[in-house]
């Protein structure tokens, strides 16, 4: 047998969409990882739907290549704050840090927050300047950012004795030059190598191993990744999985073991301390379990994980048009599969209410919430969801407070007075507000994550989809008293049938529409925005009274306006607290919680005695 290559074992952390996926990619085909003619999705790492679509890394994913007589063992980041959870467990299993910053839009949020957690566990990053070809590229002062973000998360010396490379992921080369143009990666390869430390890896000691990632194969059961801390495991060893506590969870044994190679897992015979594997065999083990040699009773110290700050109600169909689409449509199999997703996102925290019909799912933000609904539908489950609400704490005083939310905007600067404006409106105070360059200023907000719940496709129309948005969380601090909310009523059907086009033309006069004619409604169901404060309820089935008289005046075929469609994070966003949308596999819809008209008023008049 060959002795095992030496190892190195890094992360790369960037925000969203400053090259990441894609720099992976390159670091593929130039290790030999692909073959020249093989032909390979873009961005292969980002491996489902969801990710391919909405063009972010999701799931954390561990992958391996070989340079040079080395193997590299590779771990994609998400870049976004909802998925934070991933990406603090993921670092503990890592020695090193490639932090990718974009040459023109530098150091953003989701930067600070992956870099201040790689810096707190002692990880001494390599930082690469990408898309260094950008016209409006502004590397030096990009540099400067990166020191001073460095400096105030507390880097040690250490830290800020980082070394820089420049590189255009898309085009494949990396150097030291900032003006290079063409190359290789190889100034990358070689800096990896030299400058993260081989693994501290005690070989001799008893097999401890701290699970990190967890998922489900159709065949293996439970797959559960992470690092080997210490000693040797080889298939079929007795093994046992502990809790922070040390309190035994379960014991096995290690029926398969699986390696990274590319982008596939293959079984191996045996591990060591310092690699990165994946274990089957156990069946109640979870993340941040310690799996050990039935000999440890000492669990691994594991990354506490910051607690969610956004709950939303995923309550069983009870539209009229229930069951028509979806394949899952009861209380268990939805109670089954949440289950299923607090198990491996440990970032989710599922409670059922006390109805047994519906369950409050609380996690880190409307992007990871939104994320865990749009698989559901496209499994083939049918929801009603709730608007999203946040989770108040109590300080020592008993006080009470809430999330608070870091959002830094990008904007043309015609549009900076709106977006104050706007902001505050929502309790946002501002800490930050300089020129960006080209026209652009960047503003530095502080605001309760209540009062941004619904203000991004505001934020969009006012900045005619020009600004940019990007949020993180901060902290808890004091309760911010009453946020205005949505200010305009709703279109609400007063029956079921099909939409008409003679009756919707008249209703185009009311408001915004969501729906085009000859759309199935039903009563209760909202079919557009008022344009008044009130709700109003109408009648979009109404047709024209045919009679034996012709009309003295032509009849001009009536010319609807496109209705507005709505995307699911944007119906969530948009409803009020006595609203849900529909989620079904093929359609989103918005209704009343209460569908009966007489049901509504009695439970106004409820909350106006109230």
């Amino acid at each position: 047998m060959s002795a095992p290559l030496p190892l190195r074992n890094i992360a790369i952390i960037a925000h969203v969409d400053h090259g990441k996926t894609t720099l992976v990619d390159q670091l593929f085909r130039q290790s030999g990882t692909f073959r020249d003619n093989q032909r390979v999705e873009e961005r292969a790492m980002d491996s489902n739907d969801l990710e391919k679509e909405r063009g972010i890394t999701i799931l954390a994913k561990p992958t391996s290549i070989e340079w040079n007589g080395y193997r590299i063992n590779i771990v994609d980041t998400p870049g976004h704050a909802d998925f934070g959870a991933e990406v603090e467990r993921i670092l503990s299993m890592v020695d090193g840090v490639i932090l990718l910053v974009d040459s023109s839009e530098g150091a953003m949020p989701q930067t600070k927050f992956v870099t201040s957690k790689a810096l707190g566990l002692g990880l001494r990053p390599i930082v690469v300047v990408n898309k260094i070809d950008r016209p409006d590229g502004r590397h030096a002062e990009v540099l400067d950012e990166v020191f001073d973000l460095f400096v105030s998360l507390d880097a040690n010396d250490d830290q800020l004795d980082f070394p820089t490379l420049y590189a255009s992921g898309r085009n494949g080369y990396a150097s030291e030059d900032p003006d290079a143009r063409s190359g290789t990666l190889t100034p990358l390869f070689e800096k990896i190598i030299e400058h993260v430390p081989a693994p501290e890896a005690d070989v001799d000691g008893p097999f401890k191993f701290l699970v990190t990632l967890l998922d489900r194969d159709n065949f293996l059961g439970r797959i559960l990744t992470g690092k080997v801390q210490s000693g040797t495991v080889k298939v079929n060893d007795p093994i046992r999985a502990l809790d922070n506590d040390g309190k035994i969870v379960e014991v096995g044994r290690a029926s398969k073991l699986l390696a990274f190679h590319g982008l596939d897992r293959i079984p191996v015979d045996e591990a060591k301390a310092g690699d990165i594997i994946s274990i089957a065999g156990l069946t109640a083990a979870t993340v941040s379990n310690t799996i050990a040699d039935t000999t440890v009773t000492e669990p691994l110290h594991a990354q506490p994980i910051d607690p969610p700050t956004l709950s939303m109600r995923f309550a069983v169909n009870d539209s009229p048009m229930a069951g028509r689409e979806g394949s899952k449509v009861t209380s268990r199999m939805i109670r089954d599969r949440l289950a299923r997703e607090a198990e491996s996102n440990v970032a989710i925290r599922v409670t059922e209410s006390a109805d047994k019909d519906s369950f409050e799912v609380a996690g880190r933000g409307e992007l990871q919430l939104g994320v865990v609904i749009e698989t559901m539908r496209r499994e083939g489950f049918e929801l009603g969801i709730s608007r999203p609400r946040v989770l108040f704490l109590e300080d020592e005083d008993g006080k009470t407070t809430e999330p608070y939310e870091t959002v830094v905007i990008d904007v043309d600067d015609e549009y900076s007075g709106t977006v104050v404006e706007k902001m505050a409106i929502r309790k946002g105070e501002m800490t930050d507000m300089r020129p960006s360059g080209g026209g652009k200023t960047r503003i530095t907000f502080s605001a309760p994550s209540r009062g941004l719940i619904g203000y991004h496709g505001e934020f969009l129309s006012d900045t005619r989809g020009t600004g940019i948005m990007n949020r993180l969380f901060e902290k808890y601090g004091p309760y911010k008293g009453k946020i205005e909310g949505r200010k305009n009523g709703v279109l609400i059907s007063n029956g079921a049938g099909e939409a008409v086009a003679y009756a919707l033309g008249p209703l185009e006069e009311r408001g915004v529409l969501f729906v085009g004619a000859g759309e199935p409604l039903y009563e209760g169901m909202i079919i557009g925005e008022n344009a008044k404060p009130d709700d109003l309820e109408v009648n979009p089935m109404k047709s024209k009274q045919l009679t034996n008289f012709r009309s003295t005046g032509k009849d001009d075929a009536i010319r609807l306006t496109p209705p507005r469609v709505m995307t699911l994070e944007q119906a969530i966003a948009y409803i009020d607290d006595d609203e849900m949308v529909e989620v079904t596999p093929k359609s989103i819809r918005i209704r009343k919680a209460l569908l009966d008209p007489h049901e509504r008023k009695k439970a106004s008049r409820k909350k106006e005695n109230a």
